[in-house]
């Protein structure tokens, strides 16, 4: 079973078993975590749900694309661990993945 360490802004932190074929995005706002906007919805057009991910396995992670790349470009908060929670699915294969909320813009 995965796990997600989710880091708030505020520092606070959430360990939540995740659910696999569920974007990082969609299992945060299952488990009633607030801080993450996704205003989209997972549209892939706000950036909104930006974070900093750490994993195990980075090579299960899948490569970023042209269009995260540049939404993510537009961030002052920009890393370089930075992805939108919402272009990756969790696998059981991941492990722990620890996920912090970046600040907003």
């Amino acid at each position: 079973m995965t796990k997600l360490l989710v880091i708030a802004p505020g520092g606070s932190r959430r360990q939540i078993e995740a659910v696999a074929d569920v974007t990082i995005m969609e299992n945060i706002r299952n488990a009633g975590i607030t801080e993450l906007a996704a205003l989209c919805g997972g549209c892939r057009s706000c950036a909104t749900c930006h974070v900093y991910v750490e994993v195990e396995r980075p090579d299960l992670l899948p490569p970023i694309s042209d269009e995260e790349n540049d939404l993510l470009d537009a961030s002052d908060h920009r890393q370089s661990n930075s992805r939108l929670s919402c272009q990756i699915t969790v696998t059981a294969e991941m492990g722990t993945i620890s996920v912090e909320i970046a600040p907003e813009t």
